[in-house]
């Protein structure tokens, strides 16, 4: 804690000493909005990576805001707990994930990552830093921090609820060929005593749920880390075992299906790659570097094809689930789906930024590729047809990628007037970029 306390006094004085447009100096990212360079003034927060500790008997962990979920979930394993939700992807930050929006397969019972967030240390754009809990002084930024994206502040250290595991999971794979079939189920296992729900959508008639529990001992269990796919398994398995460790980490090895996109899922490839390639921080860097000189676009060019990335998590009510899944198919068409239900973890709590209402349940859909085609469309055409469904349907979307609304449309629904207030107070002097700013202009 020593050195925790010098790191922190040494960013105070680093932002103290900026005016305008910082951002964190970390090694992983997992945004995807594509923003033209400029002159920006970057804090080091590399040194805030350390779990500092696993309360197994209390049931909480004390971690750093630039943890790793990699390495929160490996301390935490040891003393038989998980953090209450870990997101999909090793390299995802416990800071991040709470001023984002962090999902998993126990959000059915214990919501989104922020919900489970006991206290927080914050260092905002004014250089102050300040712990904030459900029912301090400093309440209206625990709940307005959620979807801040690094605008208010940074979270340095946090507080986490955790909840005990056991060493293996036992998974069902249960296929219906019907959406309407398909969400009133998802609504009925909610209510049931199971520890992991999500769903695999491959077609509109070709939908899988996959329901997930604890168990003390196991018959066999599966390895997805090399050679087989786990996203497949769900077709061909309708029971399947994992230890604890590879079922929190089932989606990282191919970043869900989207491995596809650098021919990792071909065997050759697979082998030529490595077990130690296939993950997520690998797939990123690639994912980075095509970015940078814009190869497949080059390559669609000379084919005479065009192509728009669709990178997106939307939040939608499960009673219009059936809808935005049909209308996703017919306009949209990407496959599979991801598909993850949400209760809030506290009905009484409601988040100022992302404003879900917590007596709703909600089905997250994630859908991650590029649609292509012969005909060349306006600037984010397809981003647009999804942004404007979702909120015809009264759902809201993660910020973590491109976003194209106007600034009237932008701030309609992500609550300007609760964002206003939060700025004024904890970023007066704009040292940190508006939450427009940061989520849609590209700049």
């Amino acid at each position: 804690m020593t050195g925790y306390e010098q790191n922190k006094q040494r960013l105070v004085q680093q932002i103290r000493a900026q005016t305008h447009d910082i951002r964190l100096n970390k090694q992983t990212s997992n945004l995807f909005r594509d923003r033209d360079s400029g002159p920006e003034r970057r804090l080091d927060v590399s040194a805030f990576n350390h779990v500092i500790k696993v309360d197994g008997d209390n049931d909480w962990v004390a971690v750093e805001g630039m943890t790793t979920y990699q390495d929160l979930v490996d301390a935490a394993l040891t003393r038989c707990v998980m953090p209450t939700v870990v997101p999909q992807l090793k390299s995802i930050t416990i800071g991040g994930a709470v001023a984002g929006i962090g999902i998993e397969s126990t959000s059915f019972r214990h919501g989104l990552v922020h919900e489970n967030v006991l206290e927080m240390e914050v260092l905002t754009g004014n250089g102050d830093i300040v712990t904030c809990t459900a029912d301090n002084e400093y309440q209206d930024l625990y709940f307005g921090f959620p979807n801040s994206y690094g605008t208010l502040g940074y979270a340095l250290k946090l507080k986490v609820r955790t909840i005990p595991v056991k060493r293996f999971v036992k998974l069902q794979h249960l296929q219906y060929h019907d959406t309407n079939a398909y969400f009133h189920d998802v609504d009925r296992w909610i209510k049931k005593d199971i520890d992991f729900l999500d769903g695999t959508a491959f077609s509109p008639t070709e939908l899988y749920l996959s329901i997930g529990t604890f168990i003390d001992e196991a018959p066999f269990t599966s390895d997805y880390t090399f050679e087989n796919i786990y996203y497949r398994s769900i077709r061909d398995k309708r029971i399947d075992y994992l230890t604890i460790h590879d079922y929190i980490w089932r989606w990282d090895t191919d970043w869900f299906w989207c491995s596809k996109n650098v021919f990792a899922q071909h065997p050759l490839m697979r082998r030529i790659y490595g077990r130690s390639r296939l993950n997520s921080v690998f797939y990123t860097k690639l994912m980075r570097w095509n970015a940078r000189y814009r190869v497949t676009q080059y390559a669609r060019r000379l084919a005479g094809i065009y192509g728009e990335t669709v990178i997106q998590d939307v939040d939608i009510p499960i009673q219009r689930a059936s809808e935005f899944l049909e209308y996703f198919d017919r306009e949209i068409g990407i496959r599979p789906v991801w598909v993850c239900p949400f209760t809030a973890a506290d009905t009484n709590r409601k988040f100022q930024l992302y404003t879900t209402d917590p007596e709703m349940v909600y089905v997250n859909f994630g859908f991650w590729d590029v649609v292509r085609g012969r005909a060349k469309r306006p600037e984010g055409f397809f981003n647009r047809k999804v942004e404007d469904k979702v909120e015809e349907l009264g759902g809201l979307k993660s910020l973590y990628s491109d976003s194209f609304y106007t600034r009237d449309k932008f701030w309609r629904l992500y609550n300007k007037p609760a964002y206003d207030r939060l700025k004024s107070k904890y970023d007066s002097a704009g040292r940190l970029k508006d939450l427009y700013q940061k989520c849609v202009r590209r700049q």
